[in-house]
C-alpha cells in the first residue's frame, strides 16, 4: 500500500469510530482529536458519587490518559517541580509512562525516564502545568510519547522501550504542550519550543522521514484534513499563519493569516474547514483548506475577536463551544463566526481558570476548570447549566477527560478517577 492510501485508509479509520460508542480514545482528544463523542456519561458527580475507581499517579502531569481495549496510558514526572517553594534538584527529575488496568484502575506497568537537562526551571509560569503535558498517542501496537527536549519515545504496549529521538534542545518559560499525532507509517510531533521545527518521524524506527522549520511561537497540536477528493493535508497552527502540508512529504503548500500572536489550542477541523484560536488579542478564524500559496484572500472565511487562549474548542452541530480562561462560556456559529451566547460561569480560581479543552459526551459538554471543579452544559446553542461537580480534590487539574464505555477518566495532579454510574 502507498504512503499516501496508508494515509488515507488511517484517516477513514481514525474518523468511523466517531459516531459509535465504545470508541477508543487512542490519542489527544480522542478519534479525529475533535473532542467529542455519541457516548452518553454522567453528569453529576462527587468525591462519593458516581465513581467507579480512584489511583493514586506516580507523579504530577497535565496530559490527558489515553484509551486502548482493556489499558489506560499517560504521563507524569516526579523527583523536581512539585512545591513551587521547595522544588528540589533537577538531577532527579524523571519523567513517567504509566499503563494502567482499565476495569480496575490498578497500575500495570510504570516506565521512568531520565530528563535531559537542564530542564527550564520550575518558577514563573512552569508550575502552572509542568513538565508532562503532551498526551501520548498509540497506533494500537506501539505507544508514543513526546517531553520536550528529553526527546519522544516509543514503546510496545507492556512497556518496552522501542526507540528514542531527539526533536531540539531549547526550553520555553511556558514548558511545552503540543501532543503528537498519528499519520500513517508517520508520527508527527510539533517541536516548535524545542527547535522552531515540525518532525515527522518513523513510526517504525524514530528515523526523521521529513522536517519543516520556521514553526514559531507554537504550543499547539495539528490536525490531518481530509479534502473533498479524498487528499489530505497536515494542518498547523502558528504564530501569524495556519499552514498547510503534504503529510507524506513536509511539502508546504498554502498558509493563510490567522492569530497574530502564540497558539496553544489546537487546530479544529470540520470537513474541509479549520479554526484556528489563541493569542492575548483574543482571535479566532475559519479558513477553508486547499490551495496554494497565500490562500489569505481566498479562504480566509471569517474573523472574530474570541478564543478560548489555552483550551480547544468543540464542535457540534454547526456550532462552536469553549470556555475561556476567564470563565466565559461562549457559543458561536461556525458558519458564520457569530456570537450566539456568552455567559460568565461561577468558576473560582486565581489566574487562568481553565487550561483543559472541551469535551462532548452525548448530549451534554464537559469543562473543567483548573480549581473548581467540573462544569457540564447542555450542547446546544441555548445556554443551559447542567451541573458543577467536585471530587474534593485540592490539587491541579490540567488535562482534557477523555470519553470511554460511557465513563469519563479525568485527571488531576495526583489522581486519575474513573467516573460513572
Amino acid at each position: 500500500m502507498s504512503c499516501f492510501n496508508t494515509l488515507r485508509a488511517a484517516s477513514i479509520a481514525a474518523l468511523l469510530p466517531m459516531v459509535f460508542a465504545g470508541a477508543d480514545w487512542m490519542r489527544f482528544r480522542g478519534p479525529g482529536g475533535v473532542g467529542s463523542s455519541d457516548e452518553q456519561t454522567p453528569a453529576t458527580w462527587s468525591g462519593a458519587e458516581n465513581i467507579v475507581w480512584k489511583t493514586a499517579l506516580p507523579g504530577f502531569g497535565a496530559s490527558s490518559p489515553i484509551t486502548l481495549g482493556k489499558k489506560i496510558f499517560l504521563t507524569c514526572y516526579s523527583g523536581y517541580g512539585l512545591d513551587e517553594n521547595d522544588p528540589g534538584d533537577q538531577e532527579n527529575l524523571r519523567m513517567h509512562v504509566t499503563c494502567l488496568d482499565r476495569a480496575s484502575g490498578k497500575i500495570l506497568w510504570d516506565r521512568r525516564i531520565k530528563a535531559r537537562l537542564p530542564e527550564q526551571e520550575y518558577k514563573g509560569t512552569m508550575p502552572l502545568h509542568g513538565y508532562a503535558s503532551p498526551t501520548p498517542a498509540t497506533d494500537g501496537s506501539q505507544l508514543y510519547v513526546f517531553f520536550g527536549r528529553s526527546g519522544v519515545f516509543a514503546f510496545d504496549l507492556d512497556g518496552k522501550l522501542i526507540w528514542s529521538r531527539s526533536v531540539g534542545s531549547k526550553t520555553h518559560v511556558w514548558g511545552c504542550a503540543a501532543s503528537p499525532i498519528v499519520a500513517g507509517d508517520l508520527l508527527i510531533v510539533n517541536a516548535s519550543i524545542e527547535s522552531e521545527s515540525l518532525y515527522a518521524l518513523n513510526k517504525a524506527t524514530g528515523e526523521v522521514a521529513w522536517r519543516a522549520g520556521r514553526i514559531e511561537d507554537s504550543w499547539s497540536t495539528p490536525a490531518l484534513v481530509t479534502l473533498p477528493d479524498g487528499k489530505q493535508e497536515l494542518v498547523v497552527s502558528i504564530k501569524h499563519k495556519v499552514l498547510g502540508f503534504v503529510p507524506e512529504t513536509g511539502v508546504l503548500r498554502w498558509e493563510c493569516g490567522a492569530v497574530p500572536d502564540y497558539v496553544c489550542p489546537m487546530v479544529i477541523a470540520e470537513g474541509d474547514v479549520v479554526y484556528i484560536t489563541g493569542g492575548r488579542k483574543p482571535t479566532t478564524v475559519a479558513v477553508r483548506c486547499g490551495g496554494l500559496g497565500d490562500v489569505t484572500a481566498k479562504h480566509l472565511l471569517w474573523t472574530m475577536k474570541g478564543t478560548p487562549k489555552v483550551s480547544s474548542p468543540v464542535y457540534h452541530n454547526g456550532y462552536l463551544y469553549w470556555v475561556n480562561n476567564r470563565a466565559v462560556a461562549s457559543c458561536v456559529d461556525a458558519k458564520t463566526g457569530k456570537t450566539v451566547y456568552e455567559e460568565r460561569l461561577r468558576i473560582s480560581g486565581s489566574g487562568d481558570r481553565v487550561y483543559a479543552s472541551a469535551v462532548r459526551a452525548g448530549d451534554n459538554l464537559y469543562f473543567v476548570s483548573r480549581e473548581d471543579g467540573t462544569v457540564v452544559l447542555t450542547a446546544t446553542p441555548e445556554f443551559k447549566q447542567v451541573a458543577h461537580n467536585h471530587l474534593g480534590d485540592d490539587s491541579t487539574f490540567n488535562a482534557t477527560p477523555t470519553v470511554s464505555n460511557g465513563q469519563l477518566l479525568i485527571r488531576s495532579d495526583r489522581f486519575l478517577y474513573c467516573i460513572g454510574e
